[in-house]
C-alpha cells in the first residue's frame, strides 16, 4: 500500500496567474442546500464562469440513478444566482432539475449548456459540497461521487467533494480544499478537453512521456476522477490516498405495524472503519483532507485504468496533492 503525502497548508491565496477554468457544477443534496451555494459564491468570487444544473431535490445516495422516459421539469434559478452574482463579475447560470445527479449531469452536457448557455464551456465538473462522507465503498452509493463519474464518462475532467462529517456545516475548510486541487488542474489543463462527448469512442487514449503524464492525460481525457473528503476539524494536512475499508453493521430494521404489515428501514447503526495507512478512512480520521483518485470505468472496460495506473495515480506530492496534476 502507498502511502499518503502530507503537507500543512497555508491560508488561501490565489494569484493573478491562475487560469480561472468554466466550472459545471453539481450536487446531490440539492440546487438550494448551503454546500452548494457556498461553493457557487466563492468560486465565482475567484474569477470561474459557471454553469450550474442541480437536481431540485435532496437526491443524497441515488447512485447512477437515471430518470428515463420522463419528463424532468427544468428550471432556472434566478433568485439563488442573483444573490450569489458580482456586478461585472463572469458569466454565473444556476438551474435546477427534477431529476438525479446523473440526470444533471447528461442534460448539462448534452443539451442545456449549448442551448441556453453557448457562451459557457465548463473544463471541468464540480460535485459538492456534500454534506456527510464518500469514504470507502461509499463511493458505489453517494449521488456526489455518481454525478462527478458522470461526467467523467462524458469526457470531462471531475471532482467530488464532501464535508465528512454531520457535525457542523461550515464549509469553509472544504472551499479552502476545493479551490488548492482546481488550482493544481488549472496550470496543465488543455485548451480544449480531447474526448468531449466521446465522439472518438476508446480510440483516444490517455499518452505521455512519463506515467505522471499518462495518468494526467487520463483525468483530462475523463477516464479518472478525483474524490475529496474534508474532515470536521481539518489539521491543514492533504494526503493522497487510496481507498479504505469501511463496514456498515445492522443496516436494516424492520417495524410491523397493523395499518401497513412489515415495513423495512436501510440505516447502519453502527460503522465499522479498519485503520489501514495510506487510506481515505485513515486520512480523514487523522485530520487530514483525503485525495483518492477513482477510475471512471469498470476495470475490465477498454478504457479501464489498471492496478498499476491507480496505485501511482495515488502517490502525493510535496503538498501532498497527486503528484501528476
Amino acid at each position: 500500500m502507498i502511502g499518503p503525502q502530507k503537507c500543512i497548508h497555508e491560508p488561501a491565496s490565489f494569484p493573478e496567474s491562475v487560469r480561472h477554468l468554466p466550472l459545471l457544477i453539481t450536487n446531490d443534496d440539492g440546487i438550494e442546500s448551503d454546500g452548494l451555494t457556498s461553493l457557487v459564491r466563492a468560486l465565482h468570487e475567484r474569477g470561474h464562469p459557471i454553469f450550474v444544473l442541480a437536481p431540485a431535490s435532496e437526491q443524497s445516495a441515488t447512485g447512477m440513478k437515471l430518470t428515463l422516459q420522463s419528463n424532468m421539469s427544468f428550471v432556472e434559478r434566478d433568485d439563488i444566482s442573483k444573490d450569489i452574482a458580482l456586478d461585472g463579475g463572469p458569466a454565473l447560470r444556476m438551474f435546477s432539475l427534477d431529476g438525479s445527479p446523473c440526470d444533471c449531469v447528461i442534460v448539462a452536457l448534452e443539451r442545456a449548456i449549448r442551448s441556453i448557455a453557448p457562451e459557457l464551456k465548463p473544463m471541468l465538473c464540480i460535485s459538492g459540497i456534500n454534506r456527510g462522507p464518500n469514504l470507502s465503498v461509499d463511493v458505489l452509493h453517494s449521488g456526489t461521487v455518481s454525478a462527478a463519474r458522470e461526467a467523467s464518462l462524458y469526457g470531462m475532467p471531475s471532482i467530488a467533494v464532501s464535508l465528512a462529517t454531520y457535525d457542523h456545516d461550515d464549509f469553509s475548510d472544504s472551499i479552502t480544499a476545493i479551490s488548492k486541487v482546481i488550482d493544481a488542474c488549472s496550470t496543465g489543463m488543455p485548451r480544449e478537453l480531447p474526448n468531449l462527448l466521446r465522439p472518438h469512442g476508446t480510440k483516444t487514449l490517455p499518452v505521455g512521456n512519463s506515467i505522471e503524464e499518462t495518468i494526467r492525460s487520463a483525468f483530462h481525457n475523463g477516464d479518472i476522477l478525483l474524490n475529496i473528503n474534508v474532515p470536521a476539524t481539518w489539521n491543514g494536512n492533504y494526503s493522497t490516498v487510496q481507498l479504505g475499508a469501511r463496514w456498515y453493521r445492522s443496516a436494516t430494521d424492520s417495524i410491523n405495524s397493523e395499518g401497513t404489515g412489515v415495513a423495512f428501514e436501510v440505516g447502519a447503526a453502527t460503522i465499522d472503519e479498519e485503520d489501514i495507512p495510506g487510506t481515505d478512512c485513515n486520512a480523514v480520521n487523522q485530520g487530514d483532507v483525503s485525495i483518492t483518485p477513482l477510475g471512471s470505468w469498470p476495470s475490465n472496460h477498454p478504457l479501464g485504468a489498471s492496478d498499476e495506473t491507480m496505485r501511482n495515480a495515488a502517490i502525493g506530492d510535496s503538498e501532498g496533492l497527486p503528484n501528476w496534476l
